[in-house]
């Protein structure tokens, strides 16, 4: 027989420490591993850890086998491995209910489980007693189980369970919007069971996502059926939010060293190199002791000064916890593997090294990793005066578990048992490195042979739809309903994928469904998505948009192929030529680069070879030949679908002409005719000269509102709510999106006659008002009456206009719907959506952008309770309902709020710069000052300036939204429509104007519009309560080119809540000197600093709470320079600086400053005009921060003179 190496025989001391540290605690039924000795039962995520030393052993084992003993004693672990995994996914298989409505709820109460009962794989607490929503922990168990499957390790043996792991799947694909309890199961860090987005738990989701992702679960005896799929578009959801978010943690706590298993192993999530270093680093310098890192800051888990009789605690009592905080030894094991990932030896070394330090060992050698080393009771003061000089002492499991797996691990790896790549069979930790440039390729179509031949006239060669078969086109949607059959399983009461839309990573892709080859359209271009389609200036920047995030952000084999459609709806009104935006960004294709992405304009044909393919095997038939006849049938697997009201023009061109046992052809073509077009049953406006409006001039629409009130007793509030309406002469007062609302009720004796026609008995002739129809000259009037019967009558009642039954108030109001957008009247558009109470298909995933981005939202017009705050992600329906309530009953301004918000969203994911030093993002507002830069930039009055911002286009509200954010200085053009032109917008267009001068086109309209259009309001309109200044640039104040210029920049910056670079970190210090600051009647205490650290992003909302209560945005932002002055006390060598210091007051001896010294000057009272809600000068507000009088100038004056018992005796401040 022959000796063991020296190899062996350390395998085998390995192989004891494996056995009494941590296989001794296995089930031998379950496979599962207990906490402790003294805690019984078994969590979900330590034991995948502890289970990677077994797995890592064997490996070792396998590779430096001497004899045969060596590989059975490896076939041994390995099994062991099997056992645990197979374990933890029956304590998860008898949770599966769980697992079905967590896809659509996403609620803490449908969460799986975070630990079980170890000998029976039961639960062991209720659904609320533990914070079981711990997303990272099912995502860790997918991602080892996709990393073990391709190291050889047979785990999933049935069909059933791979439908169960494509569920688990759709369970972690949400993460980047879902709150949990994170790794340390404690959500916030007070411990009281509030859930936050954790970027651990986003970390790991998507490095699972990746992995298992094409992965065959039956490993190399699989087949189609037992492959996993993963929609790209979600795993780059969650990238885009851990860039957004590292290297804090979550809301609460601002750094956590749980995130080094997310940058490095087991992960490897983050691919920005330097983002992983900067983290990293933060980790080591605030967290790092002399036994471990503490997991984040304050944390009080088994410090001397935390309450053993509590889970919670207290907010005040965090900073008792600061510098006593436990250190963990099992993030060191995570340091020392990351050193053998990144060949650094000397971060080996000194890891090794210090852990061999700390470790804890027993008379036999066995060397232990502890839980966590904590300050003795007696030596809290000490630690507190000196951190990191106290010996602390060992508390918790001896040994951890997960440490103690990871040690040994660690060890394998450093001593050269095993090489990184054999515990990373899927190639992790190359996710850092650079990827050649993508080039995007894009399949032009046209819809229909005139349409090619338009095409070919301007040398642009293209096939039509019908032209590229075998290779089918589809719509974007029938996608995302092929996908909802992913995971569908009767035995297990599974439905699959909920019903989502699909981003432009999975359209970009081409499909083999059966044996035939699919391509997609991507998803702006299809009609069904509210009116954004309907502008084809819209339809060019969603595209450059798409094009340039493919391009940052494809990392799939092979290049994405975008499919491009030319629809009729892309041509010149007479139907001629295509529409000359649409074809100059053709032309621009044609050059190979638009928007900085390389492109390749071709056939689809020529992109067969080079395009990246997915092979969608869940759709061939099963065992009894079919698969969508559950489709068809009543059963409980019809996806869950929005369905649009009208079908596209151009749908028609994707119908499948196919053999009728085609059962595919037959599924898709049910999807594209699941709605009935709308019939033509409104009439057309009359063209009679002689006609007159419907409503007599000086009725206003909210009369219609009024009256429509009274008849159904309902209360609405007296304010002007906007209804877009342009018609000749003055047919209805515009309503003043300037003006705030003040709600009142109605009064009962309030008569509005509108001159209705009315029956025998007094009452309104609802059959005489339908035939008016016939007689409106506007599609307005049409509408007017459409509302009325909407409200009073419903919308399925049944108007018979024409004899013709069946056509409802709703089918009228979608056909007037179309009219509307053949004639391209935004401001109609925006109308008929409101009473149609649309809602926009992507609204929900827009919000949730945001929201990931850690950015708070709020919709109506401010101060509260109107505007309404939303803090977490809502279901599409609660969203568009909250939205409608809180615009109350002004239905435009809800419309545009939802427009907004897909604007913003858009602005988060390709330029997320735009939001810097923003947290709370308050969309009425916004659409307050879009409205005064149009009244601003035109010199009109507010109902004109909000009549003009309602009938832009999509693409201008969206360039506009762009310059607010951005501060950037615009022009706007404004012509007149031919007389016989069927359109009532007018044309108002936005230009950006550039450092380097305006172009010709923007020069000439910008002079004509200042020169000739700017005119001074006559009768100025009146601030209110909660209004800005100067009456939205009235005629008091004579504004030249450069005046107005800092209130508009206040203004924009207030609207936004854009603070200074480092702000809240300041105003945390100054706190710590004060006892508050008392902001508008309302105080920002200084314990808050007790309780939150001051990176802390709920810190940050916090202190924005507080702000936004100003309705003002430009006194808010003064309010923000006075702050930024008040920090720089914090810098003083002073112990304190009073008690509640009163910002208000502040400013207001900074405006009396200013004002003697402009009396002083010969400044007359016109010039000093006041502004009646602040009593703040305006020319104080217009002033610029620096200079003699400047506002900083003055707010240092009044800062000074406030605080000056406890400054300096120097003067040096005061000067």
């Amino acid at each position: 027989m022959r000796s063991r190496s020296n190899s062996g025989v350390r395998l085998d001391g390995y192989a004891r420490l494996v056995q009494r540290t941590i296989l001794c605690h296995q089930n031998p039924v379950t496979g599962l591993l207990p906490a402790s000795v003294d805690q019984k039962d078994a969590w979900v995520r330590d034991n995948v850890y502890s289970i990677l030393a077994i797995w890592g052993l064997g490996l070792a084992y396998r590779k430096n086998a001497d004899r045969d003993e060596d590989k059975a004693k490896a076939y041994e672990l390995e099994q062991s491995v099997v056992k645990l995994m197979r374990g933890l996914l029956q304590c998860m298989l008898r949770q599966v209910e769980k697992v079905e409505k967590f896809k659509q709820s996403q609620s803490t109460k449908d969460a799986l489980h975070a630990k079980y009962n170890t000998t029976t794989c039961g639960t062991v607490v209720g659904d609320n007693e533990w914070g079981h929503l711990q997303v990272d922990a099912t995502s860790l168990y997918l991602l080892f189980l996709a990393q073990m499957t391709a190291s050889g390790l047979r785990i999933i043996f049935t069909l059933d369970e791979v439908s169960f792991i494509q569920n688990l799947v759709f369970y972690i694909e949400a993460a980047y919007k879902v709150a949990d309890y994170g790794m340390w199961e404690r959500g916030d860090k007070t411990n009281q069971g509030i859930a936050e987005l954790n970027a651990s738990s986003v970390g790991m989701a998507k490095a699972a996502l990746e992995a298992i992702d094409e992965l065959d679960l039956f490993g190399a005896c699989g087949g189609p059926r037992s492959v996993i799929h993963v929609l790209p578009d979600e795993v780059q959801q969650c990238q885009s939010i851990l860039l957004s978010m590292l290297p804090r943690a979550s809301t609460s706590k601002e750094i956590d060293a749980g995130l080094l298993s997310i940058i490095s192993y087991p992960a490897f999530a983050i691919d920005d190199i330097d983002l992983v270093n900067v983290t990293k680093n933060e980790i080591i310098t605030k967290l790092q002791g002399r036994y471990g890192c503490c997991r984040f800051l304050r944390d009080g888990y088994k410090t001397p000064r935390e309450d053993p009789n509590r889970l919670h605690y207290d907010s005040a009592e965090l900073q008792l916890f600061e510098n006593i905080e436990c250190e963990w030894p099992v993030f060191w094991t995570y340091l020392l593997i990351d050193g053998v990932f990144k060949e650094d030896k000397v971060q080996v070394e000194e890891y090794k090294e210090a852990l061999e330090e700390i470790l804890i060992r027993e008379q036999n050698g066995i060397r232990l990793v502890p839980e966590l080393y904590a300050v003795p009771a007696e030596k809290v003061d000490e630690e507190y005066k000196n951190p990191h000089t106290v010996d602390r002492v060992v508390k918790g499991k001896l040994p951890h578990m997960w440490g103690q797996s990871l040690y040994i691990l660690g060890c394998l790896l450093s001593e050269g048992f095993l090489a990184p790549g054999e515990i990373d069979p899927l190639s992790r930790r190359l996710s850092t490195i650079g990827r050649p440039d993508v080039v995007v390729q894009v399949s032009i179509l046209a819809e229909s042979e005139k349409i090619k031949n338009i095409l070919a006239k301007h040398n642009l060669d293209v096939e039509a739809i019908s032209d590229v078969l075998p290779i089918r086109v589809q719509p974007g949607r029938i996608l995302s309903h092929i996908y909802a059959k992913l995971g569908c399983n009767r035995n297990l009461n599974l439905s699959g994928r909920p019903y989502r839309h699909i981003g432009v990573l999975g359209t970009s892709k081409l499909y083999v469904i059966r044996n035939q080859t699919f391509s997609f359209t991507p998803q702006f271009i299809d009609q069904h998505q509210f009116y954004l389609a309907l502008d084809n200036r819209m339809i060019v920047e969603m595209l450059r948009t798409d094009l340039a995030y493919l391009f940052s952000a494809w990392k799939m084999t092979g290049r994405p192929t975008v499919t491009f459609p030319i629809t009729k709806t892309m041509l010149t009104e007479d139907g001629a030529d295509i529409d000359s935006n649409i074809l100059c960004t053709l032309r621009k294709l044609q050059d190979g680069y638009l928007c900085g992405a390389r492109v390749k304009i071709g056939k689809l044909s020529e992109f067969l070879i080079t395009s990246c393919y997915t092979n969608l095997s869940f759709m061939d038939p099963g065992p009894d030949g079919f698969l969508l006849d559950d489709y068809f049938s009543e059963g409980s697997f019809t996806p869950t679908t929005e369905v649009p009201e009208s079908v596209s023009a151009h749908d028609s061109c994707y119908k499948n002409d196919v053999d009728t046992e085609d059962e595919l052809m037959q599924y898709i073509n049910h999807l594209l005719q699941s709605t009935t077009p709308v019939s033509k049953r409104l009439p057309p406006t009359s063209r009679n000269p002689g006609m007159h409006h419907m409503f007599e001039t000086e009725h206003t629409t909210k009369d219609v509102f009024t009256m429509v009130a009274k008849a159904t007793g309902l209360e609405l509030p007296s304010s002007s709510m906007y209804l877009p309406m342009k018609v000749p002469v003055a047919h209805r007062k515009c309503l003043n999106l300037l003006e705030v609302p003040k709600v009142q009720k109605v009064k009962l004796d309030h008569r509005v006659d509108l001159s209705l026609p009315k029956d025998a008995h007094g009452d309104i002739d609802f059959a005489s008002l339908v035939e008016q129809l016939k007689e409106c000259i506007t599609l307005q009037d049409q509408a007017d009456i459409l509302y009325i019967l909407h409200v009073i009558k419903g919308p399925d009642w049944d108007t018979n206009i024409g004899g013709q039954s069946g056509a409802t108030v709703r089918s009228l109001m979608n056909e007037l719907y179309g009219k509307a957008g053949q004639n391209r009247e935004w401001g109609l558009i925006r109308y008929i959506s409101g009473l149609l109470r649309k809602r926009i298909e992507v609204l929900a995933e827009a919000c949730t952008d945001l929201l990931s981005h850690q950015k708070q939202l709020t919709v109506g017009l401010p101060p509260e309770p109107r505007e309404r705050i939303i803090t977490t992600p809502l279901p599409p329906d609660e969203l568009a309902e909250l939205i409608y309530e809180a615009s109350g009953q002004d239905i435009s301004l809800a419309v545009l709020t939802q427009e907004i918000m897909v604007y913003l969203a858009m602005y988060v994911r390709t330029q997320p710069c735009l939001f810097a030093e923003m947290l709370r993002l308050r969309i009425g507002l916004i659409i307050q000052v879009m409205a005064t830069e149009l009244a601003y930039s035109l010199s009109c009055s507010g109902e004109e300036a909000s009549e003009n911002l309602m009938n832009l286009c999509p693409f201008d509200m969206k360039k506009l939204v762009h310059h607010i954010l951005s501060g950037k200085e615009f022009g706007v053009e404004k012509s007149v429509r031919p007389i016989d032109s069927t359109g009532i917008s007018p044309a108002i267009s936005i230009h950006e104007v550039g450092h380097t001068g305006a172009t010709k086109t923007e020069r000439t309209g910008i002079n004509k519009l200042k020169s000739e259009m700017r005119q001074q309001c006559s009768n100025p309109s009146s601030p209110t309560a909660s209004s800005s200044p100067a009456g939205f640039f009235g005629a008091t104040l004579n504004w030249d080119e450069r005046q107005g210029q800092w209130l508009r920049r206040r203004r924009l910056d207030g609207a936004i809540n854009r603070v200074p670079m480092g702000f809240y970190e300041k105003v945390w210090k100054l706190l710590q000197k004060c006892h508050g600051l008392s902001i508008d009647g309302f105080v920002l205490p200084s314990s808050t600093t007790r309780e939150m650290t001051p990176q802390e992003i709920k810190f940050a909302v916090h202190v924005e709470s507080v702000l936004n209560r100003v309705p003002q945005p430009e006194y808010r932002q003064l309010l923000v320079e006075t702050i930024l002055v008040l920090t720089m006390l914090a810098e003083l060598d002073v112990h304190t600086v009073g008690g509640v210091i009163c910002v208000d007051h502040i400013v207001h001896m900074a405006n009396e400053y200013f004002l003697q010294d402009q009396k002083s000057l010969g400044a007359g009272d016109s010039i000093l005009e006041m502004d009646t809600a602040t009593r703040i000068c305006n020319l104080f507000y217009d002033s610029a921060p620096s200079g003699n009088y400047g506002t900083m100038t003055y707010l240092t004056k009044a800062v000074a003179s406030y605080v000056q018992d406890f400054l300096p005796n120097t003067g040096c401040f005061l000067q």
